[in-house]
């Protein structure tokens, strides 16, 4: 039974657009070959850490969401563990009533009806 997933993992700064791009898609195809299929990805672009990490104070932000078996989501942890150019990441599972939740239409609020003056005599 295929779960929904999201990972989010910080690239070295030095990176440029192209190579950002390129190292995206070798991860998505990590999932991709394992049987899954990436439903969005997201470049957050470069931020500052709150704590430096191999001497680094930036890192440019990934978010990807993706639809996979168990299996496919522990290769993609190891082989973000193993990947040099991946700082740090963190493989997160969906909550179903979070997603059904965040999917359904939210009802709209009545606007408030206006306050009616007395007339002043």
């Amino acid at each position: 039974m295929k779960t929904d997933y999201e990972v989010t993992y910080i690239l070295r700064p030095q990176f440029e657009e192209a190579e950002v791009t390129e190292r995206m898609n070798a991860i998505a195809g990590v999932v991709t070959t394992n049987g899954g299929d990436v439903k969005n990805s997201e470049l957050l672009g470069k931020k500052r850490l709150a704590y430096e990490i191999a001497d680094l104070r930036e890192g440019i932000y990934v978010v990807m969401g993706f639809t996979a078996e168990a299996p496919a989501a522990k290769e993609l942890e190891r082989q973000l563990r193993l990947n040099e150019d991946v700082l740090r990441s963190l493989v997160i599972k969906l909550d179903k009533r979070a997603l059904a939740a965040a999917a359904a239409p939210q009802p709209v609020a009545a606007a408030p009806a206006p306050a009616i003056a007395a007339p002043r005599a």
